[in-house]
């Protein structure tokens, strides 16, 4: 049996796993906001080409297309605690190495782009395995509220702790945020090690059964669904312009705006805020609406978000375009994450959050090349006009999914709280 840490059934305790699950995403994600907010800057260091700086953001989300899949398989088949702190373990010793390279004045363009690349990949296999570990922690009827909760922490650790902090940390070198992002993926490695939890039982996988034919199983099952099926298609399209958007947000920010790297962290925080926000109004906005509802509004006010940002040459006024497309994008993420948790088999949880994930990120990587391409044809700014296209794309294929009996859940205090302190 599957050991759940609530007292209610509706809202996550602290203490026990959960509690340390929390507290390795917050490390984890306080060191990618390091990180990412630091590689584009370096890149921008290394060269002036919009497509190659795009293309370190590209690699950042192609690993998903080519391992993603198989991470999934693997996540259902392993202990996915062991997994996970395993993978934690060799991207720290990765970034190490990184930091160590860009300290004796060894970055290079292929170098960004290799580690991109290599810290994705492994990501596809943490990603799915925590997943798929997060229903064995909560009760079922507190995974809205968990998944609030973790998400409200990332968005404090990296965006209103970590990216602001980028600035600070270069003044001590280039190397540092990473040498600190190291340092983050090793404790957190640890702290998932110490999680004691049963994992549910598994049946016996059939005679002859391969990854290829898992992974098939992973796909159909998510192409039954119609809500799931739905919300992957749209999430594709809109991630087309996500990629776009986070390619050229450096080079709008600091070159079209000419705000420079204080502009940058600004425009980063503004997003954070907007996303803590964010996370403390879903439950209320699902309580009312419905979490596919939920998801419709949030993609169409992004639309507008993205139209200002493209077309208003104020940093404030981005600022607030940014803190709007965050507020949204946490209503998006939240309920997305918490239907696949809802609605898939437990037993193929991983394979069928791997096959939304791979289909749905595959238009990030094709969006920042692109958004590369149109900055460099047309302008800065253009980009996030460019996402605002597929935006209407993705919440023009979700209507489609408003016809599936998604009930509307019970207002619930734990996901409509300020941020855990």
């Amino acid at each position: 049996m599957a050991t759940v840490d609530a007292v209610d059934g509706r809202a996550p305790t602290w203490q026990g796993g959960f509690g340390r699950l929390w507290s390795a995403a917050m490390l984890s994600s306080f060191g990618d906001a390091l990180r990412n907010s630091a590689l584009p800057l370096l890149a921008a260091t290394l060269t002036d080409r919009p497509l190659l700086v795009a293309a370190v953001t590209a690699c950042g989300y192609l690993p998903w297309l080519v391992f993603g899949l198989l991470g999934g398989a693997v996540a259902d088949r392993v202990d996915q605690r062991r997994a996970m702190w395993t993978v934690d373990a060799v991207r720290g010793l990765l970034v190490a190495c990184f930091a160590v390279a860009v300290a004796l004045g060894h970055a290079s363009i292929g170098l960004l782009i290799a580690l991109a690349f290599a810290l994705t990949t492994l990501q596809t296999l943490f990603d799915n395995a925590s997943t798929a570990l997060l229903p064995t922690l909560v009760h079922r009827r507190a995974l809205g509220s968990a998944n609030a909760r973790l998400m409200t922490g990332q968005q404090i650790a990296g965006g209103l702790l970590g990216a602001p902090l980028v600035p600070v940390l270069l003044w001590g070198g280039a190397a540092l945020p990473f040498a600190a992002d190291a340092v983050t993926f090793l404790v957190a490695a640890a702290l998932v090690a110490s999680l004691r939890t049963t994992l549910p039982e598994r049946k016996p996988r059939p005679a002859g059964s391969t990854l290829r034919r898992e992974i098939a199983e992973g796909l159909r099952a998510l192409g039954r669904d119609r809500a799931l099926r739905g919300l992957c298609a749209a999430t594709a399209l809109c991630n087309v312009g996500v990629g776009a958007l986070i390619a050229g947000l450096v080079l709008l920010v600091t070159g079209w705006l000419g705000a420079g790297t204080a502009g940058y962290a600004a425009a980063l925080t503004a997003y954070t805020v907007g996303g803590l926000t964010g996370g403390a109004a879903s439950g209320r906005l699902v309580a009312r609406l419905g979490r596919v509802r939920a998801v419709l509004l949030a993609g169409t006010v992004q639309i507008g978000a993205l139209v200002v940002m493209g077309s208003v040459r104020s940093l404030a006024t981005l600022a607030g375009a940014m803190a709007v497309f965050g507020f949204m994008g946490m209503v998006w993420n939240v309920n997305t994450r918490t239907l696949m948790q809802e609605r898939a088999p437990a037993e193929m949880l991983g394979r069928v959050n791997a096959a939304f994930r791979s289909l749905a990120v595959a238009g990030a990587p094709l969006g920042a090349l692109l958004g590369g391409a149109v900055a460099t044809a047309w302008g800065l700014n253009t980009p996030a006009l460019f996402a605002a296209a597929f935006f209407v794309l993705s919440v023009a294929s979700l209507i489609p999914a408003l016809k599936v009996n998604v009930s509307v859940v019970a207002l619930d205090d734990a996901t409509t709280a300020s941020a855990p302190r």
